[in-house]
């Protein structure tokens, strides 16, 4: 700004940092309680020490999904098995690994943290609250272990992240991918009541909807909860600082997709945000459209300044509580123009019967059957708000 900031400038910061501040206390954040589990943290520690027929092992946070997959193509079965059992939760978030040989080492891996959990659950070492968490835990662990769940993430650290297919992703052509937005982590993953607010519901409803307008089609849904998301009652939410973190994560999953698959990402709330700043860096041509919902911004000012060649699509219910918040970016608050704004540029879509901020994937809404047809590519069929169906 000319000249500096002003006594202007300060009040419009101050006026920012109450308006995030009461939102983080009273609906936009949950409280969150940290616990040792760092697994992982020693699992890659023991993976990087570690060779196979002398070779030393590609790193995990490093080596591109490229390498990693030819890494992995050159070693037998049971060399490659071998691995995934012994560092099962480095190789079942390692992208560019086997799909199948990742389910499987999630499979492992969820195992090892479900039977932890129930013996935390037990133990007089905990307080009862630390008991009570751990037991949600276990509950949370044996419900991704039910047969047929294909658990393409999963990291019990901290507060936990997660990522789960629909759908035959080797053989998809057309591939959605879920991004959530604050409050997601491991227990908060999937849900009993309000089950289409949670990631797992979310895509799940999404792969069933697509089947449903297109039972040929070859598609796939991933609900990617595998980045750290804000939480607690402080300012996370406020600015892009997790979602700068989190966005090489989803790049780096993207490039790990089977080649020539199209892909759709569809961010609800916080997760617009990230999908904001991984915008510029998605390869041209495999994303074909951003579609964000119940969005804070995308921390621009326009969707021409995404830099991408997607189409980008917004959705938001009227009684959305995220309309009240400032949709402006000041001093690293906000994250910019509202994408439902006339002026940000992007196609609006009906969110009929969503009800709220977190109904947007409920089966029934105008938002679902929206996503579904942009999913694939029925773009004739979309219907947008005060305009009939997409031209």
């Amino acid at each position: 700004m000319p000249g500096g900031r002003g006594p202007g400038s300060a009040r419009v910061l101050v006026t920012l940092a109450v308006a995030f501040a009461l939102l983080a206390t009273t609906g936009w954040a949950a409280v969150r309680q940290h616990g040792p589990r760092d697994a992982r943290t020693a699992a890659v520690d023991a993976w990087r020490r570690a060779a196979v027929a002398g070779h030393r092992l590609p790193d995990p946070d490093t080596a591109p999904p490229g390498a990693v997959a030819r890494f992995f193509a050159g070693l037998t079965r049971p060399q490659a098995l071998g691995l995934a059992h012994r560092y099962a939760l480095v190789v079942g978030n390692l992208d560019g690994a086997p799909l199948p040989l990742r389910y499987r080492a999630n499979r492992w891996a969820l195992r090892a943290a479900r039977d932890r959990e129930r013996a935390r659950s037990r133990s007089d070492a905990l307080s009862p609250a630390g008991r009570e968490r751990a037991g949600r835990l276990a509950h949370r662990y044996a419900s991704l272990l039910r047969p047929g769940r294909q658990i393409l993430a999963f990291d019990p650290s901290g507060d936990g992240r997660a990522a789960e297919v629909f759908g035959d992703l080797a053989a998809a052509s057309r591939i959605a991918v879920v991004v959530p937005g604050v409050g997601t982590d491991v227990l908060a993953f999937e849900r009993t009541r309000g089950r289409y607010a949670a990631p797992a519901g979310m895509a799940r409803a999404l792969y069933r909807r697509e089947r449903a307008l297109a039972p040929a089609a070859r598609v796939a849904v991933i609900a990617w909860a595998d980045y750290t998301a804000p939480g607690g009652i402080g300012l996370d939410a406020s600015t892009a600082r997790l979602a700068e973190r989190g966005a090489p994560r989803l790049l780096r999953l993207l490039a790990a997709l089977p080649p020539g698959r199209h892909v759709a990402l569809f961010c609800h709330s916080y997760g617009s945000v990230l999908c904001g700043v991984a915008a510029p860096r998605l390869r041209r041509g495999q994303v074909t459209d951003i579609a964000v919902s119940g969005s804070p911004g995308m921390h621009v000012g326009r969707a021409s300044q995404l830099h991408t060649s997607a189409h980008v699509w917004a959705a938001r219910d009227d009684g959305d509580w995220i309309a009240d918040v400032p949709h402006v970016e000041f001093a690293g608050l906000g994250h910019g123009t509202d994408p439902v704004a006339p002026e940000f540029g992007a196609r609006v879509v009906r969110t009929g019967r969503a009800e709220g901020h977190a109904g947007y994937f409920v089966p029934g809404t105008a938002s679902l059957a929206n996503f579904a047809r942009i999913a694939l590519a029925c773009y004739r069929a979309v219907t947008l708000e005060d305009a009939g169906p997409s031209a």
